[in-house]
């Protein structure tokens, strides 16, 4: 018998479908039935996903449902149930999956928490219960194996991280030279074909060139080689791009002599032959098919007495354009001549323009010194004081501390304060890894005195008590420190250099009081103030 549903899906779907409470939230389907170290009871599979139960639901018509698998069925509205269907025992009235009837099946969640289990990643040998599992181990595991995205290879998820960046055929790379995006295993076709790709010459042995610009450097490279331009005549040079035209200036005699011989070949080869016929401007002649017979007949008689007036026409031609040849070599001559006048001329210009531009060069860093000690007056106008009593801000203290124990900037200094506007000049040094007896454990904070303008109206050596504090930014507990300078020790003597040697506290602070929420430690900043006893001055 065909037992007709839709009357009692469009029923169910027009009922109100609420959320479920956030702690049976879940986005993932049941537990593979591989964790288990038992075999599995039917009771504890989902009719959906067919894995073990995860957050089990049970539904009125009493079979139970992953929550995560019951929400994806219920999403649309209610819908019956095809493993009542399956079993034969489909009600219409209670055969249907609604999320407003159904309730979490706490009795079965628990059964299943207490069940035993294994991780069944190969090389893992986690075991406990099952509560345990979906706890502690789901998805931590170093053993467990996934599909990269890119190249679809299994990975254990411990070294996903470093397939990605380094393993993995399937990425992608931006070319360090073009900055074109490309996948790694084309990396070698894509540096044969890179424009920007970084060329060495041969000849001179430049390195970067980029490829786009290879060929244009080997035009003009001075130390390319190539062969001279008269060796179709002889010449077997072999010289630098660069200096071709030295050559050709310094063996112009030997070119002309070459030439020369060519010529005094072409006469003797027109010397053995009575053919001739015109060639193109030069006036020489070869073959007999326009002459007359009897000029055939003339021209073999005359070439048996070695040469009648037509050959000797043609070899004065030829002396006449070699004429020609040493007239335009003397005008080259004078033309190279006077180049190189000029050529002088340039280089005195240059050279009296290098030295302008030396000239300026140094008065440039001239004004940047300047410029500098004037930067560095104001910063001290700026923060010092004239009355013995200093405060020092400072910020960004992770950083700085950081620094110190990589050993990149162990010490900082002050701004410099004074005694009064013609006092004593004066500075504080802090280690912030510690020094001597306190490094790596304390703050060490110590005293400089400097050197001053009014030094010579001063009594010395400096002996007014110094106090040394770490505030605390809550006013309630200040780390003071104080001590009486030593008259004898060079430390407090008249400075005849910048700055006189530090002296003072290197257990100034143990750093564990400014471990976790000191209150000495606020916004990454500390403060340290300095008061000078100015009792008989």
């Amino acid at each position: 018998m065909m037992i007709s549903t839709a009357g009692t899906v469009g029923k169910w779907k027009a009922m109100a479908r609420p959320s479920l409470p956030s702690s049976l939230d879940s986005t993932l389907p049941g537990i593979s039935r591989e964790v288990l170290s038992v075999s599995m009871e039917p009771k504890y599979q989902c009719q959906q996903c067919k894995e073990i139960l995860r957050k089990p639901f049970q539904a009125q018509c009493g079979h139970r449902f992953c929550v995560f698998c019951f929400k994806q069925l219920t999403s649309l509205g209610p819908i019956p149930c095809e493993a009542c269907r399956a079993e034969g025992i489909f009600e219409e009235a209670t055969s249907m999956l609604n999320i407003a009837v159904a309730f979490p099946d706490n009795a079965a969640r628990r059964e299943i928490d207490s069940l035993p289990a294994k991780c069944p990643n190969d090389g893992c040998s986690w075991s406990g219960t099952l509560k345990e599992y979906e706890g502690q181990h789901e998805g931590r595991c170093d053993f467990e194996r996934v599909k990269c995205e890119a190249c679809q290879a299994l990975i254990l998820v411990s070294e996903k991280d470093r397939h990605n960046e380094r393993e993995c055929e399937a990425r992608t790379l931006n070319c360090k030279y073009c900055k074109v995006t490309f996948i790694f295993k084309e990396i070698k076709a894509h540096d044969e074909i890179c424009q920007k790709f970084p060329m060495q010459c041969k000849d001179c042995g430049k390195k970067k060139i980029p490829r786009e610009k290879f060929q244009e450097h080997i035009k003009s490279c001075a130390k390319s080689k190539s062969a001279c331009q008269f060796s179709e005549i002889g010449c077997r040079a072999v010289v630098d791009s660069g200096k071709q035209q030295e050559h050709e200036q310094t063996s112009m005699t030997e070119h002309l002599r070459l030439m020369l011989a060519v010529l005094s070949s072409v006469r003797q080869r027109a010397e053995g032959t009575g053919e001739w016929q015109e060639d193109s401007g030069l006036g020489l002649y070869r073959g007999p098919e326009d002459a007359s017979p009897l000029g055939a007949h003339a021209a073999g008689h005359n070439a048996g007495r070695g040469g009648g007036p037509g050959v000797q026409q043609k070899v004065t031609a030829l002396e006449n354009i070699v004429c020609v040849l040493n007239r335009e070599v003397e005008r080259s001559a004078l033309t190279l001549e006077a180049l190189s006048r000029q050529h002088r001329l340039d280089q005195e210009k240059i050279e009296s323009l290098s030295n302008k531009v030396r000239q300026l060069e140094r008065t440039l860093t001239m004004r940047d010194l300047q410029l500098a000690e004037s930067e560095q007056s104001l910063r001290e106008l700026q923060f010092c004081t004239y009355d013995g009593v200093f405060i020092w801000k400072i910020a960004d203290f992770s950083r700085r501390r950081q620094d110190a124990v990589g050993g990149r900037a162990p010490a900082m200094f002050s701004p410099a304060f004074y005694s009064s506007k013609y006092g004593y000049k004066m500075c504080l040094r802090l280690y912030l890894n510690g020094d001597g007896t306190g490094r790596g454990t304390h703050l060490s904070l110590f005293f400089v005195v400097m050197r001053g303008k009014y030094d010579a109206l001063l009594k010395w050596p400096f002996s007014q008590k110094v106090t040394l504090m770490l505030l605390d930014q809550n006013n309630r507990e200040h780390i003071i420190d104080a001590f009486r300078p030593d008259v004898s020790s060079t430390s407090f003597q008249r400075p005849i250099s910048e700055m006189n040697i530090a002296s003072g506290c290197p257990l100034f602070c143990p750093l564990a009081k400014l471990a976790g929420k000191s209150s000495y430690l606020r916004d990454d900043t500390i403060f340290i103030k300095a008061i000078v006893d100015l009792t008989g001055l």
